[in-house]
Order: structure tokens, then C-alpha cells, then sequence
């Protein structure tokens, strides 16, 4: 196990680290734009999960492998951007549901397995995390406790509660914005087609770059 100044040490880290607006905050402000509160926090969770799916790859010593190829490292990322693209695109195409459910006295509901897909292949297919834990975690393990993989998989269920809690607040807190466009019938509208426009930048940007 990890000594008590090494897990205060990796949690001011971590929350250092949460707390830099990056691609998790970008994808869970679009989509409580344009799915809502719940789908928005069951998104949220999702993340995690594929957060918690590379961690347990990155115990195992397949992280290092993503961090060393180059080919594996571009083919995860355009993956997973396409699919943050793939979404924006879909949200800007039904910009016009939002309103039509509020016109009707509701919101059209995503199921709940869809939303906890998309926050899943959103967490999982972020390279640049896989590279991260890579490089984070090891740091504050104890080498002399051994076990080393099991320590940095409890280090990363540590980062994963503290990414879902940061997360769902921003998650409520854009979901208060979509309710104050609800106050007038073109506001929806534009709730989604921001959402939409925002997870395509999301998506492309980091396409674009190495």
C-alpha cells in the first residue's frame, strides 16, 4: 500500500490535476447541453468506468505499450474522436428535439445503458489519460509494500471518485444554464447547437494535433 504522505501527495495532485479544464469537463458541460441532467451525470459515470478500464490496463502493463507505440496511441485517438465528433454532430442534426419535448412538458429521455456508452468510449478511448496514468500513478507507489500493479489500481479508483464528483458538479451546474434556456422557446435551440459545436472542437482538436 501506498504510505499516508504518498495518498496526500497523489490526491493534491490529482486534484490539481481534475481541476484543469481539459476534455472531461468540455464533454460533460455538451452534453448536459443537450441531453440533460441525468444523462449528463450517468455520462459523467460512464467516463469513469473507461477511466477505470484503462487504469486496470495500465496495471497490467498495457498502457506502457499505447505510451511507446505510436501507431496504437493514433489509432485510439482517432477513435475516440470520431465518436466525440460523431455525437456533436447528432446534437447540432436534433437541436430541435429539446425544444419539441419541452413543448410536449418534458425532455425526451436518452436510456440510460446509451448514456453510460457514450461517457464509456469517451473515458476509454482518451490516449492522452492511458498516457497519463502511465507516467502519474507509478510515482506514488510503494516499491518496498510490492504489489505494485494492485497499488495503482487503487490510486486510480481514487482519481476516478474524485473525476466523478468535479465532474458531476460542473454536470449540474451547466444543467441549471440548459434550464434557463428552456425559458424561451429558441433557447433550446442554440443549447443544443452549442453542445453540438463544442463536442466537435472537443473531437477535432484533438485529431489534429500530436
Amino acid at each position: 500500500m501506498p504510505t499516508t504522505s504518498q495518498l496526500l501527495a497523489f490526491a493534491l495532485a490529482s486534484i490539481l490535476f481534475i481541476r484543469v479544464p481539459g476534455p472531461s469537463l468540455l464533454f460533460t458541460i455538451g452534453r448536459a447541453l443537450t441531453v440533460g441532467r441525468r444523462a449528463a451525470l450517468l455520462s459523467v459515470l460512464g467516463n469513469a468506468l473507461g477511466l477505470l478500464a484503462q487504469i486496470v490496463a495500465v496495471a497490467l502493463g498495457l498502457g506502457a505499450i499505447v505510451a511507446a507505440s505510436a501507431a496504437a496511441y493514433t489509432v485510439l485517438k482517432i477513435v475516440g474522436a470520431g465518436w466525440v465528433v460523431w455525437l456533436g454532430i447528432r446534437a447540432i442534426r436534433h437541436r430541435g428535439d429539446a425544444r419539441a419535448a419541452l413543448e410536449l412538458g418534458g425532455r425526451l429521455p436518452e436510456r440510460t445503458s446509451a448514456a453510460l456508452r457514450t461517457g464509456f468510449v469517451v473515458g476509454a478511448t482518451n490516449p492522452k489519460t492511458i498516457v497519463f496514468f502511465v507516467a502519474f500513478l507509478p510515482q506514488f507507489t510503494n516499491a518496498a509494500a510490492g504489489h505494485v500493479g494492485a497499488q495503482i489500481a487503487l490510486l486510480g479508483v481514487l482519481f476516478a471518485v474524485m473525476a466523478v464528483a468535479s465532474d458531476s458538479v460542473w454536470a449540474l451546474a451547466a444543467s441549471r444554464a440548459c434550464d434557463w434556456f428552456a425559458r424561451k422557446p429558441q433557447r433550446p435551440d442554440a443549447m443544443g447547437a452549442t453542445g453540438g459545436v463544442m463536442m466537435i472542437g472537443l473531437g477535432a482538436t484533438p485529431a489534429a494535433t500530436d
